[in-house]
């Protein structure tokens, strides 16, 4: 089941090392802007948001049509985050809004609903084809050279922007008035409701930061990912694994753990390719087993 030659081949070559990292840092980091979104919403909501793959998805496609309108990468990034957010508040003021406080089964099925209303209207919208953005003109650069391997600067952009905008999220909950008052609502709405402020509005603008989080991921990653209706099934898997992992409510649990998965994806694709998915289940099963509340977690949203 592993290859350990091909571990051991890897591990005496710096350039495979350094590739392999590198690509498990961008997998890892795009999953913790992902699940830093899913995390804030459940931290205060306490809504376990079953189609947030599809604003992951929307932010990618939006940030495909502004980059082929602008040619400019930074725009359209912005563009996908905007689009997913608004998309965001749309599907939390008039749909999700409705189940608050109900059964789980019912929030998973509306949740499932709009995967699939999404995906088709990717493809009317789109077309089911498979869509390529290439690598943006501000970023055709020589690769940087390091221990024998090679970093394309989109890459360096993408891992860094990631932590810089998933740390960023963290700071605005926990050092801002409107942080404040998130984290006030998450323990008493009723209270926070009575003090004249409009809880809906903070839920609804919530709602739509963790969307734009998914969907700045979405778009950060049209360079180096195929555009597909349903891509963003794949990424909620994931995503899910990682906020088990790191601990519902805890953005920084989900940093650790979006990087403990992203560099076993890619040490898995040399060493156990056929057995990188069960190795990241077998992971959050042990920590469901033996910490069920996650490395970080403890419940609600973390300071």
């Amino acid at each position: 089941m592993i290859e350990f030659e091909a571990l051991a081949n890897c591990a005496s070559s710096g350039a495979c090392i350094v590739n392999q990292v590198t690509s498990g840092l961008i997998i890892g980091m795009l999953l913790f802007l992902v699940a830093s979104g899913l995390t804030l919403i459940f931290g205060v909501l306490n809504i376990i948001n079953f189609a947030h793959g599809s604003f992951y998805m929307m932010g990618a496609y939006v940030a495909f049509t502004a980059y082929a309108l602008t040619g400019n990468y930074f725009i359209a990034a912005i563009f996908g985050a905007i689009g997913a957010g608004l998309l965001g508040v749309f599907f939390e003021r008039f749909i999700i809004s409705r189940v608050y406080g109900q059964n789980v089964l019912l929030q998973l099925l509306v949740c499932y609903a709009f995967i699939l209303i999404m995906d088709d209207v990717v493809k009317l919208v789109w077309g089911a084809e498979y869509l390529a953005m290439g690598i943006p003109d501000e970023f055709r650069l020589a690769p940087i050279r390091l221990f024998g391997g090679f970093i394309p600067p989109l890459y360096i952009f993408l891992i860094i922007t990631a932590v810089v905008i998933g740390f960023g999220a963290m700071l605005l909950i926990a050092k801002t008035r409107f942080g404040s008052i998130v984290r006030a609502i998450a323990e008493n709405p009723s209270m926070v409701g009575a003090l004249g402020i409009r809880v809906p509005l903070y839920l609804a603008l919530l709602f739509a930061i963790g969307c734009a989080l998914a969907g700045v991921a979405g778009a950060l990653a049209a360079p180096v990912r195929s555009l597909t209706p349903g891509m963003g099934l794949g990424i909620l898997v994931e995503s899910f694994i990682v906020t088990v992992i790191g601990g519902m409510g805890s953005i920084p649990g989900a940093f650790f753990a979006a990087l403990i998965l992203g560099l076993t994806r890619a040490v898995g694709s040399i060493g156990f390719p056929l057995f990188v998915d069960g190795a990241m289940f077998m992971m959050m099963a042990l920590v469901l087993i033996f910490k069920p509340t996650g490395l970080l977690g403890g419940g609600g949203v973390k300071r």
